[in-house]
């Protein structure tokens, strides 16, 4: 059979674990930072409020950059871009190590979201690039497992790190990527392959600052949910709801005018899989992202474990998650839709149980005995994460992966902030009105999340159920035109 010249780089499965090991460390910054912050804020001497920052605000440079970077990389070149913020993350990390007070380390947070937001989407980009059919499909497994991973295992890893560098070991926990970053440099810089950009060098700098303004307005209020910033500063969200409203004209206006518009409207409308995908993506991580914050809460202040038993409490979920996303990269292609759909009811049992026996279980056994249902909801959520994102991209044309991979891991940083402000929120607010009964606490926070999910099970079903008429369940439609694109990847 015949393969496309790009398909065939010898280096590619190489390269792909290049690329992978870089995304792994900038997604786990993103959780792995929570389970320190009591060290921080005690080792600076800094307000609850300041030290807050080091997480929201990585992770708010970070979702403003995602769309951007990915259209850089489309017309400049991926392992440019992708080289280039890594040498960025690295720095980064070492000056947030070293950083003497809140201000600094606040300042290379934000910096380092940055270079984070540039590598992202020049990994799905790369895999759009190097693969196709069959093994475009373990290598979008992977990376799924790589993102659902991640974020499971942040918690268990940055335990590990204070327990074993002391006082001071919050400071580890960002020089721990220099060294693995400096190698995944060098394999880069050997590895990565050289191809010609695939625009023509424009940039569309009206779509880039509206899109910048409305994700900054809908995301600023919940990064300072912790300061009341969603009662002080609400009005944000309605304004930027009507930013992203002219941004979707402009970019249509660009478009029509034979442009090169920041994000192609075409993704939405005419390619298979991709709105429905990220709609999905969003919803799954407004209920996903909060709880590992909310399960840090209750084992640690309200059990008293320490960071390193508060993570170890969720490793079931995260063994099952990678299992699963490994298995799932391979079966994505027979089952289609249908596998998320599975893997969303795996995780509402899986989740939803794990709250009833936090909230119902004694404090001793409670840990042990929600151990199988994370595990089941991790074996679930890897079921979702990882066919979810082959889905949405894998009729995505190479020459726009880059800006197609930002925007959907910019609908996964919004849900993500969403779900982090909210589910927290609610547990203090249980807390209060229930006299620190933090049983009540953690059941209904999880419950909460598992409850959003099933906005998510709702579009995958309803996307099942259309393509069933069809016969073909590994090609949900989209639109009448969603076979256009197929051919130009």
């Amino acid at each position: 059979m015949q393969r496309p010249d790009d398909s065939l780089d010898p280096n590619r499965w190489r390269a792909l674990w290049v690329t992978l090991v870089a995304g792994f460390m900038t997604l786990l910054d993103v959780t792995i930072v929570a389970v320190a912050l009591p060290s921080m804020q005690q080792g600076l001497r800094t307000s609850p409020a300041s030290v807050q920052w080091v997480v929201s605000g990585y992770a708010l440079a970070f979702a403003l950059t995602l769309v951007t970077a990915g259209r850089i990389g489309d017309a400049f070149g991926r392992r440019r871009v992708f080289l280039a913020a890594l040498a960025a993350f690295v720095l980064c990390s070492a000056a947030a190590g070293a950083a003497p007070g809140i201000e600094l380390l606040v300042a290379a947070r934000l910096a380092q979201g940055v270079a984070a937001g540039s590598i992202a989407p020049q990994n799905s980009a790369l895999i759009q690039q190097l693969f196709r059919g069959a093994e475009r499909g373990r290598a979008f497994g992977l990376f799924g497992a790589t993102v659902g991973v991640s974020s499971a295992v942040g918690p268990v890893v940055g335990g590990l790190i204070l327990a074993l560098a002391g006082p001071e070991g919050w400071r580890w926990i960002f020089y721990v990527n220099v060294p693995v970053g400096l190698l995944a440099l060098l394999l880069g810089f050997r590895l990565l392959p050289r191809v010609a950009p695939g625009g023509r060098g424009r940039l569309d700098p009206v779509g880039v600052a509206l899109l910048g303004a409305g994700i900054l307005a809908l995301m600023l209020p919940l990064v300072l949910a912790e300061g009341g910033g969603l009662t002080k500063v609400w009005w944000l969200f309605p304004a930027g709801a009507l930013v992203l409203a002219a941004f979707v004209r402009w970019e249509r206006r660009v478009a029509r005018r034979g442009g090169e518009p920041l994000l192609e409207p075409g993704l939405f409308t005419e390619t298979r899989g991709y709105a429905t995908g990220a709609a999905l993506a969003a919803l799954y991580f407004a209920g996903f992202s909060g709880v590992w914050l909310v399960f840090a809460l209750f084992f640690q202040n309200g059990l008293g474990y320490s960071p390193l038993m508060s993570g170890l409490a969720v490793t079931p979920f995260a063994v099952g998650s990678a299992v699963a996303a490994a298995v799932a990269g391979r079966l994505v292609e027979r089952l289609g839709r249908l596998l998320t759909v599975w893997g969303l009811v795996a995780v509402k049992v899986g989740l939803g149980t794990t709250a009833l026996l936090l909230w119902l279980a004694p404090p001793g056994p409670a840990a042990w005995l929600a151990a199988p249902a994370l595990l089941l909801g991790g074996l679930g959520s890897g079921c979702v994460i990882s066919p979810n994102i082959t889905m949405t991209l894998r009729d995505v044309p190479v020459r726009m992966a880059g800006a197609a991979g930002g925007a959907l891991q910019t609908g996964q940083r919004l849900g993500g902030a969403v779900g982090t402000a909210a589910l927290p929120g609610l547990f203090y607010l249980t807390l209060n009105a229930t006299h620190e009964d933090y049983h009540e606490a953690v059941g209904l926070s999880v419950g909460t999340g598992v409850a959003a999910m099933l906005c998510a099970l709702t579009v995958a079903v309803r996307d099942w159920r259309r393509d069933r008429p069809g016969g073909d369940q590994n090609c949900p439609p989209e639109s009448s035109h969603s076979h256009t694109h197929a051919g130009q990847n």
